[in-house]
């Protein structure tokens, strides 16, 4: 089991921007861009779950897969233990991927359907060159007691599993390199609810055995609440409050997360909780409002809104959020 410390971020996220190109004309040449992610910027400390919540289309789950450099980032940095992910060469960025790794929203999707399940498992252990075929054979056993499979579903193909057996197949891939950090691209969006509340369980087991931090990207608060310690909302690219979970859930700040916290269902039905109804469609990132980007839509908006973007600010202890309701003007 790995030795824990908390006082430090194991990854820093700093002004990330990713944005897209739309080409037009005859001679397609670059006419605008879409802004994805649009300077963002986090930590994440050794054996934190962080989540990362928004609406569809915000940019949460480009946000990971340009921290893994997955995808080629267009500015910022991303600092791995202090080494700077998205500028590494291609050598030091091999050897810094066996310590970061992703576990995908569609496991039939990131699985080879041509191969058994045991081979999918065992390549990262194959490109890193470590081990020998039957070491390597033991871990992939090893790692699939952890998620709660058999020896025998190793010789299995992805079509013969459910989607929660096929999901936690994807979490045994990503540790079989034993890994520090992993994103979970909405990793249980796809199960239904008994089966993900299993692997959310055993996502939590996985963290304290193996002390791993988390970046958790999801849509459903609830998941969220039950399992991070810090969460942070996005709203069409950009960061707009960042709070520990119990602060932000029992008191949020930002009008953009009342409204996403009104909607959350009560289990109790005696007791009424008032929803806020956005007004409006999320605008296009190819073209965001100026100023901050929620005011058209904000309840709660004023005349400096739409003019000049607000900073984020800690507006109580350990709660940042970017409005202007909590600026210092």
């Amino acid at each position: 089991m790995r030795e824990q410390t908390n006082d430090k971020d194991l990854i820093q996220v700093e002004h990330l921007v990713k944005y897209y190109p739309v080409y037009g004309g005859v001679f397609r040449h670059v006419v605008a861009w879409v802004k994805a992610v649009d300077d963002v910027s986090f930590g994440i400390k050794e054996g934190e779950t962080l989540g990362l919540v928004g609406e569809s289309g915000c940019g949460k789950s480009t946000v990971g897969h340009t921290m893994l450099r997955l995808l080629a980032p267009t500015g910022g940095q991303v600092k791995f233990d202090g080494v700077d992910i998205l500028a590494a060469p291609e050598r030091t960025l091999k050897n810094i991927r066996r310590n970061l790794q992703i576990v995908f929203q569609d496991p039939f999707a990131s699985l080879d359907p041509r191969l058994p399940i045991g081979e999918s498992i065992a390549e990262g252990l194959k490109i890193h060159k470590i081990g020998t075929p039957q070491e390597r054979f033991e871990r992939v056993l090893e790692v699939l007691s952890k998620v709660g499979l058999e020896d025998y579903h190793a010789m299995r193909y992805p079509h013969e599993f459910s989607g929660g057996q096929r999901q936690r197949i994807g979490i045994a891939r990503a540790l079989v390199l034993q890994p520090q950090f992993i994103v979970l691209d909405e990793p249980v969006s796809a199960l239904d609810v008994a089966i993900q509340a299993e692997v959310l369980n055993i996502l939590k087991y996985l963290q304290r055995d193996l002390g791993l931090t988390y970046l958790f990207i999801a849509h459903n608060l609830a998941v969220v609440e039950h399992i991070s310690d810090r969460v942070a909302v996005m709203y069409l690219g950009k960061i707009v409050e960042l709070a520990g979970r119990d602060e932000l859930f029992r008191n949020p700040l930002h009008p953009y997360t009342r409204a996403l916290m009104s909607a959350i269902p009560i289990p109790d039905p005696t007791l009424k909780r008032e929803q806020i109804i956005l007004k409006g469609d999320v605008p296009s990132p190819l073209n965001p409002p100026p100023g901050c980007r929620f005011h058209p839509r904000c309840p709660q908006a004023m005349p400096i809104c739409s003019q000049q973007e607000p900073e984020m600010q800690e507006a109580a202890p350990e709660q940042w959020v970017c409005c202007w309701l909590y600026q210092e003007r």
